[in-house]
């Protein structure tokens, strides 16, 4: 059986000097741990690898659990991507995403299982000068003008009940993760 692909989204890592992980010492433990192609990408905590394992919510656990003893006291929370699911949110993204860098960011706002799309969106807001975000395969892509980049209501999200289920990243970091994978897919 060939091993699955998967991108593992820490959430909460090397942000505002809490929860510092190496990505030398994240890559060893996935390898300790018997993974496949271990790579990390940006301090970010994106962890590329494979397993033979299928079952998402079991290998999310998994991972959850090896990394929370590993790295006290960071208690992990993942999004857990296998890489034909992110092709398909890269494909997926909403006509222009991303073609306009230098008057908007763009984000991919990444859900954790059992959070839905649909549900998700109730809790986010846009302000109508700049603001805009869609529903995809389980992700949201907003996008914000930078020219009022500061009075984007993507900020509101932290305050949301949904925030500690959802892990963001940028729309270039997201097609880099999903190249990084395309180039090491199984032959």
């Amino acid at each position: 059986m060939t091993p699955t692909q998967y991108l593992a989204l820490l959430r909460g890592i090397n942000v505002g000097g809490k929860n510092i992980i190496k990505m030398a010492d994240l890559k060893a433990r996935f390898k300790a741990n018997g993974f496949g192609q271990v790579a990390t990408y940006i301090q970010s905590g994106n962890v590329l690898f494979t397993a033979p394992e299928t079952d998402l919510p079991g290998l999310t656990a998994q991972i959850e659990t090896l990394l929370s003893a590993a790295f006290p006291p960071y208690k992990a929370n993942i999004v857990l991507c296998p890489a034909k699911k992110l092709a398909e949110i890269v494909r997926s993204a909403p006509p222009g995403f991303g073609s306009q860098p230098d008057e908007y960011r763009y984000d991919v706002i990444f859900l954790r299982p059992p959070l839905i799309a649909d549900e998700a969106v109730r809790h986010l807001s846009a302000r109508p000068e700049g603001d805009a975000f869609f529903c995809g395969p389980d992700v949201l892509y907003f996008s914000r003008l930078i020219a009022r980049a500061s009075q984007s209501h993507l900020t509101r999200i932290i305050a949301s009940p949904i925030y500690p289920e959802i892990t963001i990243r940028n729309w270039n970091t997201t097609c880099k993760l999903q190249a990084l994978m395309a180039a090491c897919a199984p032959g």
